[in-house]
């Protein structure tokens, strides 16, 4: 028998539009499946830090009570924010203790954006501190873990929001991704984890991040949920002081779109680290590879196309951007290893100096854009590994052998954040023992639309969404 949560986001979305289906329906049926499953020691993937059980139902009446006309087709569809999103009267902690009792009076674009398209959310989902590290292990909290194995981690930064959708405890959720933290967890977590173009999404009202490294996205089961979510957080606002020209249309509809004959790049060799990829991996680029040919495209072997210097130029950005975070001085002591490691780390940097890191860094992204000019498309493996084992990267004695362990797990990843190109990981490939394994496609900036056809057109050969983990 279906239940709802069987039901991908935009099925939902149409029963509530023909009204066969209620949003305090679907947010009662996802809170208690939240309740049941994440409150629970023995079934916890560790997906929410804050369930906001009046508030979201109290929102889901007021829906019922609006004219649904021809708005989003997510109308009354529950989701989730991350815990590094400004939430309007909600606690929001950025995944640190400093933060534990912060209530901001304001909602970032994020928020607005999904309240705006009549989405409830259930609460905030898990991150670790300040989103840096690719595992979340967030301080006084179960970690996040997937859903496929709960002995393994559901990557990170946005660990909880790819928990949760695959899970079931929402249909759809919102990530962010300054160096894989959307596409790592959806990795993990056997989701599809779009990290749009740069500037698709705006930073309002924060703009905390000069680099132009991060920005939200989508993390769903399905391409054409998250094609639907990112029609809802796009576009440019009053303020922004740069923004990603807009789409020729929809991009749910670009789902429907036939991709026609693609050029794709293809690389396996690592970026930002030596480290000996695991054969699933790399046989999940082959299969990938495989499949793209078959619908017609043709799969060229290129060289990596961003040099090793590149690598210590995004560390001092990486570096800087933690030591922005605001911490009362007399709190730093709250603060774990790894983030003031990085904090000295980045304030070691002189003004100039980080300057000229985020020259060269644009210099580094100009060189690969232009050696990727001719190809519609990039195909890598998104990790180095299937999911590890929770606490396998995280050495607070060691936070130096900490962030080189996340290197080496997430070696290609960072690569599109510093070139700003739109990128995916699509859930492809699984082991012998049923670990999910992402495969990553990009596309050239601003090209989501062709991105989403694309991996549309291989969710439609080689289709996921029936596949469940256990527990379900």
């Amino acid at each position: 028998m279906t239940e709802l949560h069987d039901l991908t986001a935009l099925e939902q979305g149409e029963l509530v539009r023909r009204r066969e289906v209620s949003p305090v329906e679907l947010t009662r049926h996802y809170l208690e499946r939240a309740h049941r499953i994440d409150d629970d020691p023995a079934t916890t993937v560790g997906a929410f830090v804050t369930l906001t059980d009046e508030l979201s139902l109290a929102r889901a009446e007021q829906l019922e009570t609006l004219e649904r006309g021809a708005g989003s087709p997510l109308y009354g569809v529950p989701t989730a924010i991350k815990d590094l999103n400004l939430t309007a009267g909600i606690r929001t902690t950025f995944g640190s203790p400093v933060f534990a009792d912060f209530v901001p009076d304001v909602s970032d674009g994020v928020t607005l954006s999904l309240e705006a398209a009549g989405m409830v959310s259930l609460g905030k989902t898990a991150t670790p501190e300040f989103g840096s590290p690719c595992y979340t292990e967030p301080e006084g909290r179960p970690p996040s873990v997937t859903p496929w194995d709960r002995t393994r981690m559901a990557g990170g930064s946005s660990g909880g929001a790819a928990a949760a959708v695959a899970a079931g405890l929402v249909p759809v959720a919102q990530g962010s991704d300054g160096g894989g933290s959307i596409r790592i967890p959806a990795s993990c977590c056997g989701l599809f984890g779009l990290k749009p173009t740069r500037g698709r999404i705006s930073g309002h009202p924060m703009y905390g991040d000069p680099v132009g490294l991060a920005t939200a996205g989508p993390i769903a089961r399905t391409v054409r949920d998250a094609a639907a979510m990112l029609d809802e957080l796009a576009g440019r606002r009053v303020g922004d002081p740069s923004w990603a020209p807009p789409p020729v249309g929809t991009f749910l509809a670009a789902c429907d779109r036939d991709p026609g004959h693609l050029r794709i790049a293809r690389f396996t060799d690592p970026v930002i680290a030596d480290v000996a990829v695991d054969k699933a991996c790399r046989d999940a680029v082959v299969d990938a590879s495989r499949l793209l040919e078959s619908l017609g495209h043709e799969v060229v072997d290129i060289a990596v196309p961003l040099p090793r210097e590149a690598v210590p130029v995004f560390e001092t950005s990486w570096s800087v951007l933690t030591a922005m975070s605001l911490v009362p001085p007399e709190q730093e002591h709250l603060l774990r290893p790894l983030t003031r490691w990085l904090t000295d780390r980045g304030r070691a940097v002189s003004g100039p100096d980080f300057g000229l890191a985020i020259g060269a860094m644009r210099r580094f992204a100009a060189g690969a854009l232009t050696t990727l000019a001719p190809y519609d498309a990039v195909l890598t493996p998104t990790l180095a590994v299937p999911p590890l084992e929770v606490g396998a990267i995280r050495d607070d004695a060691d936070p130096a052998g900490d962030f080189e362990a996340q290197k080496r797990f997430t070696p290609w990843t960072s690569a599109w954040n510093v070139t700003g190109m739109p990128a995916a990981s699509l859930p492809l490939a699984w082991t012998d023992d049923g670990l999910p394994v992402g495969v990553m496609l990009a596309a050239r900036p601003a090209e989501e639309e062709l991105l989403l056809s694309l991996c549309a057109q291989v969710e439609a050969a080689a289709p996921w969404h029936d596949r469940k983990p256990p527990g379900w």
